[in-house]
């Protein structure tokens, strides 16, 4: 009986080895080529750029290399002939003095002089990346488990918004143990549904959150990674010189599905991206809601309450209570002022610089449910009631 035990449960592990193995041998066997923005088949080196950003912290990390190696080399080369020529079995005697100004001076002059030449070029490629003024185009990306929610904050494309997937197909692959034998896949697990749209030659601000857990949202060939964090908003940018398709995942381990949530970039010409807005603008439209509705209290606090879980919460979270920089909307002066219309301009034109973004991209039956819903929840007891048709009197 132990016998057949043992001999049974040794064929299990035989047989789960096999797939396991097969599976290994078919995706190893999988025809792979290098993918046109982004990772390349044993790609060891940085990602080749398509932004002057990417192309300077190439060149700096090739810089900082080179200086690296080469004071590695001297210290190790005069340790080494010290120990090999000057040792003892020769004959050599150790030197005897102490406070040298000379050596003092050396071993204070050159170290000084390789951090100011490692300190200035990296200095200026730092203070490249944090530039995000006189942005053409800005882009929220809010990351959420697993998947990227876009939005058109301003510039060409204001109000277009959407959600990101990895698609059905790449997922039902991987599930399968991925590609098969001979398959070529070079975007394997980075294929979306809706990617992200912007013009050439263009500066795009990047403004990063998320509604769950900290994500990450990180193209290579930009050379950009910025942290996406609940509660708070963070800010990159880049200017793609070069038509085509650049890819990035997510940079934090942020669940689970983590390998399932890419970024897909389709960088277009000033003419395809017009026609690309007037589309999606098409669509929008389509969506509308009338708002000339009138809507009754418990209607409109339900929907308010999906507008603020998609797009509130990430930042002054479910509480209402803010985070760190965030205000709280919980018993927030503009939320409970009778003027209705200070709370509806917030929305529509945001505050402080950008800190709080103009939200003019959501419809005005949108606007209006959410701000009603601020305005009836938590210890905010106005009684309040905004119709669709004031926010739409407040865009004219």
């Amino acid at each position: 009986m132990l016998n057949t035990l043992i001999s049974n449960k040794l064929t299990n592990l035989l047989q789960k080895a096999g797939v396991i193995a097969g599976s290994f041998v078919a995706t190893a066997a999988s025809a792979l080529t290098d993918l046109p923005g982004g990772p390349g088949v044993n790609q060891l080196n940085l990602t080749t750029g398509v932004t002057k950003i990417s192309q300077e912290q190439s060149w700096l990390h090739w810089y900082m290399l080179i200086i690296c190696t080469v004071v590695f080399i001297l210290v190790f080369g005069v340790m080494f002939y010290s120990i090999l020529k000057h040792r003892k079995s020769v004959g050599h005697k150790p030197a005897n003095f102490h406070e040298s100004v000379t050596v003092e001076v050396v071993w204070t002059v050159i170290p000084f002089i390789i951090v100011i030449l490692m300190a200035l070029p990296a200095t200026k490629v730092v203070v490249a990346m944090k530039d995000t003024t006189n942005a053409d185009l800005t882009v929220k990306a809010t990351g959420m488990q697993w998947k990227w929610g876009y939005n058109y904050i301003k510039g060409e494309g204001e109000g277009i918004g959407f959600v990101s997937t990895l698609d059905a197909t790449h997922r039902e692959m991987s599930e399968n143990g991925g590609p098969k034998a001979g398959q070529t896949v070079d975007n394997y697990l980075l294929k979306v549904d809706n990617p992200l749209v912007v013009p050439v030659d263009k500066k795009i601000r990047v403004i990063t959150t998320a509604n769950d857990v900290i994500h990450a949202f990180a193209v290579p060939a930009f050379g950009i990674m910025q942290d996406a964090i609940p509660g708070f908003v963070r800010d990159t940018w880049f200017r793609a010189e070069k038509i085509g398709d650049y890819y990035g995942q997510c940079a934090k381990l942020c669940g689970k599905e983590h390998s399932y949530m890419p970024i897909h970039v389709k960088v277009v010409s000033a003419e395809d991206y017009t026609k690309w807005v007037a589309g999606e603008q098409k669509k929008l439209a389509a969506k509308a809601d009338d708002p000339s509705k009138v809507w009754t209290m418990d209607d409109i606090l339900k929907r308010g309450e999906k507008v603020y879980a998609a797009n509130c919460a990430a930042c002054h979270q479910a509480s209402g209570k803010g985070a760190g920089a965030i205000k709280p909307l919980d018993g927030a002066a503009v939320v409970l002022d009778a003027d209705k219309t200070k709370q509806i301009m917030v929305l529509l034109n945001g505050q402080n610089n950008g800190a709080m973004p103009a939200w003019k991209q959501l419809s005005d039956t949108d606007l209006a449910a959410v701000i009603t819903y601020t305005k009836n929840t938590w210890s905010n007891k106005t009684g309040q009631l905004v119709q669709p048709a004031e926010v739409l009197a407040a865009r004219k």
